[in-house]
């Protein structure tokens, strides 16, 4: 009984890994979307760093009451993070702003493909026929969803480009650095939050200038925008929490590929709250394909040879 109730322990921490990431995830894009189109605070990279400000306040505080106990990360790991971090926080906000919604989207789908290269380099993943083509229906299914316009150009390609690499390989380290060094979700937003947040704040104000031709600090504040604000830094918690969770859980892959669960969630609120306008067949066949895909990729992945290691030095059996 104890293997059994071990594995229906995990079945369920899992699932409620997801859907804490699913919630935060669809709330604060809900949050940020009425901030920055209601209230007019366009300033995503400051906003972006009052978030990890709020996360590192958080950690301070669990650290204080005994949550979290002291663990080490080395400096260069650390660095090496935040710079992909960064880069992949600054790259996607600079790419929607040079590219078309369309491609975009694409650039978006392409961390499944280029997250699975780092698998297979780095760590010697191995993916069945099965796993492949499920996460192949996954990215037809997103990509009938939420692909229209498609235009691109060369410093749009160029930010794309470094947005893709720099978050796969942010989402990469989060579950390498975990296993590595053996550190909770907790220990690793302790150590990474106050360096992103940090320098996030220094830099931010002066690159949402150049893009927005507008100073974060001209910025007319009420009290409703200081509420938003506030409300989108403590949902922001919990969606940077539960990203480590499910990254340290599973792998940067499956928080991919599953997490375009959160694209099919957001388009039907969005159908709910905003009209239904954008509802047309193409769409609904692009969530139906998505997510059979997603629960094929689930099915896939599980099986014994679905996912595994190549090296033969690594243990295949836990009893």
């Amino acid at each position: 009984m104890a293997p059994s109730n071990k594995a229906d322990r995990k079945t369920v921490l899992d699932a409620a890994a997801w859907m804490f990431n699913v919630v935060t995830s669809v709330g604060i894009i809900i949050v940020n979307k009425a901030l920055m189109a209601t209230y007019g605070f366009s300033f995503a990279t400051t906003l972006t760093g009052l978030h990890f400000a709020t996360t590192t306040l958080m950690t301070a505080v669990l650290r204080w009451l005994g949550y979290i106990q002291s663990s080490h990360l080395p400096l260069p790991e650390l660095l090496k993070f935040v710079l992909f971090a960064n880069f992949s926080i600054v790259g996607m906000n600079v790419s929607l702003m040079w590219n078309s919604v369309g491609f975009y989207q694409i650039a978006k789908l392409s961390m499944i493909p280029v997250s699975c290269f780092l698998e297979v380099v780095m760590d010697k993943i191995q993916y069945s026929r099965d796993t492949k083509l499920s996460i192949a229906v996954v990215l037809l299914g997103v990509g009938v969803c939420t692909v229209t316009d498609v235009s691109v150009n060369t410093r749009g390609f160029i930010a794309a480009f470094i947005a893709v690499w720099s978050t796969s390989l942010q989402q990469y380290y989060v579950h390498h650095l975990q296993r590595r060094y053996n550190l909770s979700s907790f220990n690793l937003l302790g150590h990474t939050a106050p360096a992103q947040a940090g320098t996030l704040l220094l830099f931010g104000p002066f690159l949402d200038y150049w893009l927005t031709d507008k100073r974060v600090d001209a910025y007319s504040y009420n009290l409703v925008s200081v509420m938003f604000i506030i409300l989108s830094c403590t949902i922001a918690v919990g969606t940077n929490l539960s990203q480590f969770i499910c990254i340290g859980r599973f792998t940067a892959v499956s928080f991919q590929v599953l997490g375009h669960m959160k694209t099919i969630f957001v388009l039907i609120m969005g159908f709910f709250f905003f009209g239904k306008e954008g509802l047309n067949l193409h769409v609904v066949l692009g969530m139906i394909i998505a997510v059979a895909g997603m629960i094929w990729y689930g099915n896939a992945s599980s099986k014994p040879g679905g996912k595994e290691h190549r090296s033969l030095s690594l243990p295949t059996s836990r009893q």
